[in-house]
């Protein structure tokens, strides 16, 4: 059987897996669990994220992955191993592989991806830069002398690029995105009610209630965690208009990110994102009003891409079609030493 192209969403809060013409195959967890007795692999993806805050002592549950980028290398490879197994189980050549990375990647942490990868399995590795990614996901023609703008918003970075003529013009890339939404919550209600709570709480807290319009109809949501004061399991209903001024800090950051790429964007391109707006992918794209608020703050139309969440995987994937046409710097091949 011949060889195929995975392209991979590496991404902090989840892995999605794309191949050639079956699109996405696999979406799980970026998540790990070990025995720190014995350093052995117990599982990865799903049933590791269900061990997320609840293990023993001798358990963990690591995300290998911190702010879009490796920060435990043998977990990582161990992690992208298991995927590429999963993905292709009956292939006999190993595949080519691209790699979706944040904007600002330095020169270290692309080459421990790329070894990560070729130490998995994979027999060449691209390394692409997740806006572009998001843009050919989004289905944005990105031959075209049209400035586009993009943002994604994923678990751990939020990056900004301004497309034009297979290219970036300007770029940014800010670690504050869907991770950082979560942590703000946790913060809030443990400084306002002196309750702690999980990830996953937070998580599923964000995604009911959160909002970034302070004009939504109020909504409520019962949290439950651990009274810091009695040590004692509490329930707590969190109202909506709570969490604006917890999220509002981290979306002005992502809105200064967009600002200062706006400010190094040439005139004529401005003016084509005037009329063709910003364009939202990642799974951060959807926390609800914040559409509505970067449009009103930037005076141009913004909009969310449609299935925002896998815009990023389908670009990895599909960048094998643009690999003889994008320029230096917008998609890297793994010249690196492996």
């Amino acid at each position: 059987m011949a060889s195929v192209d995975i392209g991979i969403d590496l991404g902090t809060a989840s892995i999605l897996v794309y191949i050639g013409d079956q699109g996405i195959v696999l979406r799980e967890p970026s998540v790990v669990a070990v025995n720190n007795r014995t350093d052995e692999i117990l599982t990865v993806g799903d049933e590791a994220y269900q061990m997320i805050g609840k293990t023993p002592a001798d358990i963990s549950a690591i995300r290998p992955l911190k702010d879009g980028v490796i920060s435990d290398y043998k977990m990582t490879e161990v992690m992208i191993k298991y995927f590429l197994r999963k993905s292709c189980k009956t292939n006999i050549m190993k595949p080519r592989v691209a790699l979706c990375v944040p904007s600002l990647i330095t020169g270290v942490e692309a080459q421990a991806a790329v070894d990560a990868a070729v130490v998995a399995g994979a027999r060449n590795v691209y390394l692409i830069e997740e806006p572009v990614a998001a843009a050919i996901g989004a289905g944005i023609d990105i031959s075209a002398p049209n400035g586009n703008m993009i943002l994604d918003i994923g678990g751990g970075t939020s990056d900004i690029a301004v497309l034009s003529l297979n290219g970036i013009v300007c770029k940014n890339s800010v670690k504050v995105a869907g991770d950082k939404f979560d942590q703000a919550i946790i913060r809030y209600v443990r400084g306002t009610y002196n309750i702690l709570i999980g990830e996953r709480m937070a998580e599923r807290m964000k995604i009911a209630i959160g909002s970034i319009d302070n004009q939504a109809e109020d909504a409520s949501f019962e949290v439950k965690g651990r009274n810091l004061a009695t040590g004692l399991p509490v329930k707590r209903m969190i109202t909506r208009r709570e969490l604006y001024a917890p999220l509002l800090d981290n979306v002005l950051e992502i809105y200064n990110a967009i600002h200062s790429v706006m400010e190094k964007t040439p005139p004529e391109l401005v003016g084509d994102i005037q009329t063709n707006g910003l364009v939202m992918t990642g799974g951060g794209a959807l926390l609800h009003g914040l559409d509505t608020y970067l449009s009103k703050r930037l005076k141009c139309p913004v909009r969310i891409a449609d299935n925002p969440v896998e815009c990023v995987a389908i670009g990895t994937g599909r960048s094998f079609e643009f690999i003889d046409r994008l320029y230096d710097g917008f998609i890297a091949s793994s010249t690196h030493k492996h």
